[in-house]
């Protein structure tokens, strides 16, 4: 059963008064028909017309409804942090992105992405997640995205910590097989167990290697640093067929030539790309629980979410921002600035 939790209805842009939302938002229990491609989609309201302040705290003040038939992508709250395994707060990543997010607006003019002509867009609140059991918790987001997929609706979550990677990835195998992964992270999060436990925020990517959810050959790993306990932390990802980049490979350069690559080996072939928010230098984002020195800069960030123009991206997630480290909600609004650029990339959007 699809367990999201709808906050609200959106504003008619064009007035300054509490609007009819669309057909089929914010109504419980009406399904909205999949619109025909000439038919009006969702739009984020302009500042002109309603002041940012103003309206439901939803992702980019888009309309939120409960069910995804109808639309051709979505962005889900996922506030869970229950399997981190240093400074917790993740679980309030997703209502600051969304607070953070009202500074967005409609077009790329970098990449000539028109995401919101193309796409039929809304916010479907969060997985209710069950914050005492992240067993629970995962087949929870397992069941939600299951149906968000079945519907033709790519998501875009806003996360939470990595754990919810694991279960969103089963959804995904269920319908496209095995997936390729981008995994953009200062940690490989592939270790077996912490504390006798094997699922948490560090072990995601190894139970889905387990459970053959990654097209193994089709993995990269970008932004990886830090100490270790060993010499050889990246072994496991290389016996695996993973592409590891190591952060110290991308100082003071260009990640462009490094897409070029990446697509490449990506080929037409789903991919899904999972965004943690501490695989930049903590001078850029702070607000997150394990920060590593020495990260990538936002600049590189967008090239490489710009550098997946063109492949198969079936979901993507942005996880693991804790806003009580960074009160500014600079992390916020960087991660709110990179879900669009993923948006932007999705197949169907139009660049003119």
């Amino acid at each position: 059963m699809l367990r999201l939790l709808a906050s609200g209805c959106a504003r008619d842009p064009r007035r300054g008064v509490f609007a009819r939302p669309a057909v089929g938002l914010c109504h419980p229990g009406h399904r909205q028909i999949r619109q025909a491609s000439d038919a009006p989609r969702n739009q984020p309201p302009s500042s002109e017309f309603v002041a940012r302040p103003v309206g439901v705290c939803s992702m980019m003040r888009l309309p939120v409804q409960t069910y995804p038939e109808g639309l051709d992508a979505a962005f889900i709250g996922v506030p869970l942090d229950t399997g981190t395994s240093n400074r917790p707060g993740a679980r309030f990543g997703p209502r600051r992105i969304r607070e953070e997010s009202v500074m967005l607006r409609t077009v790329n003019p970098s990449t000539g992405a028109l995401p919101f002509q193309s796409l039929m867009v809304a916010d479907l609140g969060d997985v209710n997640v069950n914050l005492y059991n992240l067993q629970d918790s995962c087949r929870r987001i397992q069941e939600a995205y299951e149906k968000i997929v079945a519907a033709g609706c790519i998501p875009l979550t806003l996360g939470g910590d990595h754990t919810i990677t694991y279960p969103i990835l089963q959804a995904m195998a269920k319908k496209h097989g095995p997936v390729g992964l981008l995994h953009v992270d200062a940690h490989t999060d592939t270790a077996d167990k912490a504390l006798g436990e094997q699922l948490y925020h560090g072990t995601p990517f190894r139970r889905c290697v387990e459970e053959g959810l990654l097209d193994c050959k089709r993995v990269v790993q970008i932004g990886i640093r830090g100490s270790s306990m060993t010499l050889d932390p990246y072994r496991y990802n290389w016996s695996q067929g993973f592409q590891v980049v190591l952060a110290e490979d991308c100082w003071m350069k260009s990640l462009v030539p490094l897409m070029g690559e990446v697509r490449q080996q990506m080929g037409g072939k789903p991919i899904y790309i999972s965004f943690d928010i501490d695989a930049l230098d903590p001078a850029y984002a702070p607000g997150t629980g394990t920060p590593e020195i020495a990260g990538l800069t936002p600049s590189q960030a967008l090239e490489i979410i710009r550098g997946c123009q063109g492949l198969n991206v079936v979901g993507c997630d942005l996880v693991e921002v804790s806003p009580p480290y960074d009160l500014s909600g600079n992390t916020a609004l960087l991660a709110a600035n990179l879900l669009f650029e993923m948006l932007c990339v999705l197949p169907k959007v139009t660049t003119v």
